[in-house]
């Protein structure tokens, strides 16, 4: 065990003020192709007709599969913590991303 510990390689990440600020979404689309998932985030502001992707992060299956387990666990330890997470129904939105893309 004390082997396996002393390969394991340290990675040092940096997070600068403004990426640290964070970017609020209040809604999440994800489209996939053979080989990448595309998670754009978005935010909304009641009644207005336009809304703007705030950032895009595109994933390899392999990453966006390690992405859903570790969001998983993480909401079931919050939960655990604090309670159920209330899911409300929302109402559905057209949304008009222009010409249809192919990948």
């Amino acid at each position: 065990m004390a082997e396996k510990k002393q390969n394991q390689k340290q990675i040092n990440i940096e997070l600068d003020e403004k990426t640290a600020e964070g970017t609020y979404s209040n809604l999440a689309i994800i489209n996939h192709s053979v080989s990448e998932f595309v998670v754009d985030f978005i935010s909304m502001m009641p009644g207005a007709p336009k809304a703007k992707v705030k950032s895009r992060i595109v994933l390899t299956p392999q990453h966006a599969k390690k992405f859903l387990k570790a969001l998983n666990d993480n909401v079931a330890r919050f939960e655990k913590a604090h309670g159920p997470i209330q899911d409300y129904e929302q109402p559905h939105i057209p949304l008009n991303f222009g010409p249809t893309g192919e990948a």
